[in-house]
């Protein structure tokens, strides 16, 4: 028996590596095809090549719920596709055509650091806006992150300031997203999956007409004027295919791992995006600036460690507390700032 529960054991542990490889891989190789698209393609249309993820995202879903029946659809009335998806869209179209805009005008390493400032602006909206109040841990958890994206953006030796506002709000629009599923989608469990199978054709139509308008024409001259046309579409429309696949890996690698193995994994992601990205673009990196990176990283591990103590020590008497102590500002001080344990980190 024991060795049969060693046996198991070995293989969930296999199985969750090999999730978080694969989940790497498509991250790693999404945002170094998006980088190379702008910079070695030229072709410099954020708004475009959003709109070409989202609608791969749209067909890879349907196919993954209807055809291969990889997971079960969930019903959503159609009243609540407009009042609750809809606008879920809207912001999941902002934070992905603002990494893309980042993309475009700043190094990968600068971009996927300041995506790690998110958890920090996801506890200050709530805090500012929603009136959360939370625990002298969680603010002290944000001190390294913070400190470690000023130093970056301090010494980073191709700071674009456009770029750089692109990945902030961002970050605003990831934190947004992340609160306003709390409500919004309240009484939907929903999985990357089906996330995307609802949010991918609004995003779609929310951005269609902008990107013509837009870069139509730019698109249009860059098609004229582009050398060897057939293989660059490839990369851009396999692009928008490995944009689908990331999400898929994502549900794979959620339903195979710890919250806490979740959260190390993708902090060490970030990580290798960056060391991929220097090998192949070569931007330059100070000393000073891959160690405001590491800080960063470090803070991020230490504040998802922070969130899970604390949600494990709620957890372990969750009916001790009499209904005037759960409205007491201690308890109010011990909400978490994020929806679960495990947040999608695309």
């Amino acid at each position: 028996m024991e060795q049969g529960g060693d046996a198991g054991g070995g293989l969930g542990n296999l199985r969750a590596l090999l999730a978080i490889l694969q989940w790497w891989g498509f991250n790693v190789t999404v945002i170094i095809i998006n980088k190379w698209i702008f910079q070695k393609l030229d072709f410099k249309f954020p708004l475009t090549v959003s709109c070409v993820h989202f609608i791969c995202s749209s067909i890879g879903a349907y196919i993954a719920i209807h055809v291969l029946k990889a997971k079960p659809l969930i019903e959503v009335e159609p009243e609540d596709r407009w009042r609750r998806i809809f606008p879920m869209s809207f912001v999941f179209c902002i934070n992905i055509v603002l990494g893309n805009v980042s993309l475009r005008y700043i190094p990968v390493s600068f971009m996927q650091t300041i995506k790690s400032f998110t958890p920090a602006t996801t506890v200050i909206l709530q805090w500012l806006v929603w009136s959360k109040y939370f625990e002298w841990r969680i603010w002290a958890s944000l001190v390294p992150i913070v400190g470690g994206i000023l130093l970056t953006s301090i010494t980073e030796l191709s700071f674009n300031m456009f770029g750089f506002c692109a990945a902030m709000v961002g970050c605003l629009a990831t934190s947004t997203k992340t609160i306003l599923a709390e409500s919004l989608l309240h009484g939907y469990k929903f999985d990357s999956i089906n996330t995307v199978y609802y949010m991918a054709p609004f995003a779609t139509m929310i951005l269609a007409l902008p990107a013509m308008l837009l870069e139509g024409g730019g698109v249009v001259t860059w098609f004229y004027t582009h050398d060897s046309i057939a293989s660059a579409l490839v990369i851009i429309i396999g692009s928008g295919v490995l944009a689908f696949c990331l999400n898929f890996s994502i549900f794979y690698v959620i339903h195979s791992t710890t919250a806490v193995t979740f959260n190390v994994a993708g902090n060490l992601k970030v990580a290798v995006a960056v060391l991929v990205s220097w090998l192949i673009f070569r931007n330059p990196i100070s000393p000073m600036n891959a160690i405001g990176c590491a800080i960063t990283l470090v803070g991020c591990t230490f504040y998802g460690y922070v969130r899970h103590l604390i949600s494990q020590q709620q957890a372990v008497a969750p009916g001790s507390q009499t209904t005037s102590q759960t409205n007491s500002p201690r308890s109010r001080m011990e909400m978490l700032p994020l929806v679960g344990d495990k947040q999608e980190k695309v």
